[in-house]
């Protein structure tokens, strides 16, 4: 059986995809468009979930958070370039590395230890941090489909309910 949270993974890949497919359903400038938001643009939004997901990568890959977050800023200004076809490429790239890392795990409820330079020591498992990236890019994909209502167009449906309800490839 899978482990939950490997599912909740495959949820968040799929959520980015319907996400990224409705963007590129849209006129090419809603994209970088600013507006007056938390985030400036949904470029901008759709960055910081990728720069997010491949710092907790590293750190589950045994990185420190300190050395994880050495590259944040850099990935997330180059991620804001890109044109959305580029960033569904880089997603994808990132949640096969990702599967490959977790299937690799021989415990996902492993304790690891978390030294946030913010907020300090934390033991948690690979799960939990599988669970918080997953959560975390909901939380911001909520924050698109709020700006997408803002600029006049609709957002699609990406909840963890209709996704049990899609036919999954094995």
């Amino acid at each position: 059986m899978t482990h939950s949270a490997l599912k909740m993974y495959d949820y968040h890949v799929w959520a980015n995809g319907v996400i990224i497919d409705r963007l590129k359903e849209l006129p090419q400038d809603i994209y970088h468009k600013e507006i007056q938001t938390g985030f400036s643009s949904v470029s901008k939004v759709l960055s910081h979930i990728y720069a997010s997901d491949y710092t907790w990568f590293d750190i589950i890959s045994g990185r420190s958070m300190n050395e994880a977050m050495v590259y944040e800023d850099q990935l997330r200004e180059q991620a804001e370039t890109k044109s959305i076809e580029e960033m569904k490429k880089i997603f994808l790239d990132l949640s096969e590395r990702y599967k490959e890392l977790l299937n690799s795990q021989e415990d996902i409820e492993k304790v690891i230890e978390v030294d946030n330079p913010y907020a300090g020591l934390l033991e948690t498992s690979v799960s939990e941090l599988v669970l918080h990236v997953v959560t975390h890019g909901s939380y911001h994909r909520g924050n698109i489909a709020t700006m997408l209502r803002q600029m006049g167009h609709t957002s699609v449906m990406q909840d963890y309910g209709l996704y049990l309800f899609m036919p999954q490839t094995p």
